[in-house]
């Protein structure tokens, strides 16, 4: 592909994700309007707005496997993997912000997420074992708390950067919200 056509299709992709975020009935005209392309230029490459919305969540996809990659989950120290994996999630979903939820109707994308989780609950046992996670929670709290708390430190504190914002989700997974208690 072209570099000019590489980036018209990550344009239309971004957009795309931004515009379908903000209303999930966008059209690809408006798409194509807003990423300033010809609708010809999309309609080209995507023959429905259902393949538009698939290459949307693949690329999404794309994302989220660079920054899980970008964590070194596995090698890296588990406070160093931990933020890492936190900022670079945050990071897209802020330049993905579509609704995972209808991502999952395509089985494709099921069994990447399903490898992604696989991963990360890898990595969490392996923060448990070594001790930066308390291992007296219930078995998968800490995955079934650390998804909303990106997504909310993506939507609600975007004046800080992902990484200022990884430092309030890290914080407050591994401390909580309480006060410190007096001694």
């Amino acid at each position: 592909m072209r570099a000019d056509a590489t980036r018209n299709l990550e344009r239309v992709l971004s957009t795309g994700a931004r515009m379908l975020a903000d209303d999930p009935s966008a059209t690809i005209a408006a798409i194509a309007a807003e990423a300033g392309v010809d609708r010809r230029t999309v309609y080209r490459r995507f023959a429905s707005r259902e393949d538009l919305m698939a290459a949307v969540y693949g690329a999404r996809y794309d994302a989220v496997e660079a920054a899980i990659e970008a964590a070194r989950l596995r090698e890296a120290p588990v406070a160093v993997a931990l933020h890492l994996y936190v900022e670079g999630i945050i990071a897209v979903n802020r330049e993905w912000p579509v609704e995972t939820s209808l991502m999952l109707r395509d089985e494709t994308i099921r069994e990447r997420r399903r490898v992604l989780i696989d991963e990360v609950n890898a990595f969490l046992r392996r923060a448990t074992d070594e001790g930066l996670l308390r291992s007296d929670l219930p078995s998968g709290w800490v995955a079934t708390v650390l998804p909303p708390l990106m997504e909310h430190a993506a939507e609600n504190l975007s004046e800080l950067s992902a990484a200022q914002a990884a430092d309030v989700v890290v914080d407050t997974l591994l401390r909580g919200v309480g006060a410190a208690q007096a001694r």
